[in-house]
């Protein structure tokens, strides 16, 4: 499946691999493309034979932020900026974070702006060694918007947004390990392997159980109840689970 030009949506088995596809910019993200990664994660959402979505750029780079180029048709005027933020961009994050799918981020390059937000909404980020994080938008004279900078603090930890932020520091990939944004910090021909083998076992494991556990994350989360906790009682993964353990044999989920 290809959505419009920009983002692209491979799908091998249960797994679908959603692409950043702009190699001639750095995969910088066009209003186009936060459209359609919110299209492509609406249609993700609604499929249940998918169980692992591993998102990352074409070509070197994950994603340089956004697409600078298009910012002077829009950015001067209040009411059009607010729509690119709120509808948008955060429609687009929004989506994914609403994902019970798991979300593994297959990070190389530059991971700036855009890219940092995009892959705070990810479940897992794997990352090349030589990979390179940071929002350098006091360069640009204007701040993040509000609940972008929510979700990009709460996922590197408050002083490294700070910094990234106030001081338009670009950090490395051993220090956004050391913050707990990262999960795994491998060699760059090493990376794509480690993601598709973390891919892969998350979709042999149970995926109504990976569902159920994001939904429960997010609740915790936002110190809210979660409705009916216990309503996979009777249901049949969690049945074929138990009884394959039992029986000393591997589950067929």
């Amino acid at each position: 499946m290809e959505v419009d030009a920009g983002i692209t949506v491979q799908r091998q088995e249960s797994i679908s691999t959603v692409v950043l596809n702009s190699p001639d910019k750095l995969n910088a993200m066009s209003r186009s493309m936060w459209r359609d990664l919110k299209a492509a994660f609406l249609e993700i959402q609604a499929d249940s034979a998918i169980r692992c979505v591993v998102l990352r750029g074409a070509g070197s780079h994950f994603c340089a932020g956004g697409d600078i180029a298009e910012y002077p048709d829009f950015r001067f005027d209040e009411a059009a900026l607010r729509r690119f933020h709120e509808d948008e961009v955060w429609g687009a994050l929004a989506a994914m974070l609403a994902c019970d799918v798991p979300i593994v981020a297959q990070i190389q390059g530059v991971c700036m702006g855009a890219g940092v937000e995009i892959a705070s909404a990810c479940d897992l980020r794997m990352a090349a060694e030589d990979s390179q994080f940071g929002a350098p938008i006091a360069r640009l004279g204007f701040p993040m918007a509000a609940r972008e900078a929510a979700l990009v603090s709460g996922a590197v930890g408050e002083m490294t947004a700070r910094a990234m932020l106030l001081a338009a520091e670009v950090f490395p990939a051993s220090h956004m390990a050391t913050q707990g944004f990262l999960t795994r910090v491998t060699p760059r021909a090493e990376l794509e392997k480690v993601c598709l083998a973390t891919a892969q076992r998350i979709a042999g494991l149970a995926p109504q159980a990976a569902r159920l556990n994001k939904q429960t994350l997010r609740a915790v989360k936002r110190g809210a109840d979660i409705d009916n906790p216990y309503g996979y009682a009777t249901s049949a993964e969690h049945q074929e689970g138990i009884s394959a353990f039992i029986a000393k044999r591997k589950p067929n989920f």
